[in-house]
């Protein structure tokens, strides 16, 4: 008798237990926070890109979200990755979105750029662009100012008198794609001889123009070499170049599940002038600082992370 007594006192006092276990697990489920998605970034395979790619990263790792990075991409292949969700978001610029991936014409007024790319990539690849950073990094040919004195170069319609004697230096992207040196040629008349036509890595180009390897460079608007080494931009007298304002682009199912990015992102939304722009890219550039280390900095100064 004692010990049916004692075996059931024994059964309601390990039930008891396991409900108390129970709802102490269940309150610890409760009180969690759901682990956040990992987001992939993409860029591009220029200084500038890795920058504001780093930038975008870092502003998700501080707001929680695991990142993994895909960076060193073409045009090409950073819209496809995006469009394929192999990368979730990344730097890109309205110009290049109008022309190179919608195929529409050069609009040259920035927000009409800005309203068509964003109506576009919405109906074609549900992608929105977020806000623009500030910066305008538009293509440019640059020269030696003694060069360009000596033959009287101030314009890109100068320049296509010269061509046929001078050297070029580009990276192959700039002489494939439609807003580069095919279009350049349409616009200006503007033809090299193909062998003084040297291709090599962006990166490379300003380092020619000094050892005298090439006479002229494409360049960017926001190059920290251009102002640092006192080089000249020739002026693009027929407005070819489209307006290439920078902002990240993210596919819309990402924000769908996701919607705190777009504010967590938008923090840099005119934050970076063309002048800031040229100070960071010199700092990786010309100082031979890493990206990562100089978006870092610059996120930190704005108090940002």
């Amino acid at each position: 008798m004692k010990k049916r007594i004692f075996a059931g006192i024994l059964s309601v006092v390990l039930v008891g237990i396991m409900l108390v276990g129970c709802g102490a697990s269940n309150g610890g489920a409760s009180g969690q926070t759901a682990q956040k998605p990992t987001i992939t970034v993409g860029s591009k395979d220029f200084t500038e890109n890795r920058i504001l790619g780093n930038m975008i990263a870092l502003l998700l790792e501080k707001s929680g979200f695991p990142v993994k990075k895909k960076f060193g991409l073409s045009t090409v292949i950073a819209a496809k990755a995006l469009q394929n969700g192999d990368i979730d978001v990344y730097p890109e610029y309205t110009g290049t979105g109008l022309v190179t991936i919608l195929k529409e014409k050069v609009l040259t007024d920035p927000d009409a750029t800005y309203n068509a790319v964003q109506k576009g990539y919405e109906s074609k690849f549900k992608e929105q662009w977020l806000g623009r950073f500030g910066l305008n990094d538009t293509y440019t040919l640059v020269m030696e100012p003694d060069k360009a004195k000596a033959l009287g170069i101030t314009s890109i319609s100068d320049l296509a008198k010269h061509a046929a004697d001078l050297k070029f230096g580009s990276d192959q992207e700039f002489l494939a794609r439609p807003d580069g040196y095919p279009g350049l040629m349409k616009a200006y008349g503007l033809k090299f001889k193909k062998k003084n036509i040297k291709s090599m890595d962006a990166g490379l180009v300003y380092n020619a123009l000094a050892s005298g390897q090439v006479d002229v460079i494409m360049g960017f608007s926001t190059d920290g070499a251009i102002a640092k080494l006192h080089l000249v931009t020739l002026k693009d007298d027929k407005h070819f170049f489209p307006v290439y304002d920078a902002a990240p682009v993210i596919r819309q199912d990402v924000l769908k599940r996701n919607p705190e990015i777009a504010t967590i992102l938008n923090k840099l939304q005119g934050k970076i002038s063309n002048q800031t722009m040229q100070e960071l890219n010199y700092q990786v550039d010309v100082k031979g600082k890493d990206p990562a280390q100089v978006a870092k900095d610059f996120l930190s100064s704005q108090g940002l992370i």
